[in-house]
């Protein structure tokens, strides 16, 4: 659940930055103009990947015993969060894969911990 929760955050927060030059106009009409401010988008990044990282964590624990999960996570993190050191042009860009390695973190964390349930209920205990 934690996993499908971390998806649904990180495709939340991928939307909020490519419709963002949107919708900036009427943000402070509504009185909404926090929204577009880095340091919000930063505190929601870091949210995010909390999250991703307890979901992680609780697969790790539990099941699988892999690592690499958590490299997606941490990347994808890592370049999101470097996304306004770059040019304007390329933002969009890093904001896609960055939110695509936290996404890819959750669904390989889901696929690890469902194979390792089947394994265990099937009685093979690799």
């Amino acid at each position: 659940m934690l996993d499908r929760l971390g998806i649904t955050a990180t495709s939340l927060c991928a939307l909020h930055c490519i419709l963002l030059p949107v919708l900036l106009p009427s943000l402070s009409l509504f009185g909404l103009g926090f929204i577009a401010d880095h340091e919000a988008e930063h505190w929601f990044l870091f949210a995010t990947l909390l999250l991703g990282s307890f979901a992680l964590f609780s697969g790790f624990k539990r099941y699988h015993k892999k690592i690499y999960p958590f490299y997606l996570l941490f990347l994808g993190g890592f370049i999101y969060w470097h996304k306004h050191s770059v040019d304007e042009a390329l933002q969009p860009v890093m904001v896609i894969i960055g939110a695509a390695l936290l996404v890819a973190a959750h669904l390989v964390n889901l696929k690890l911990c469902n194979s390792c349930r089947s394994c265990q209920s099937q009685g093979c205990d690799s």
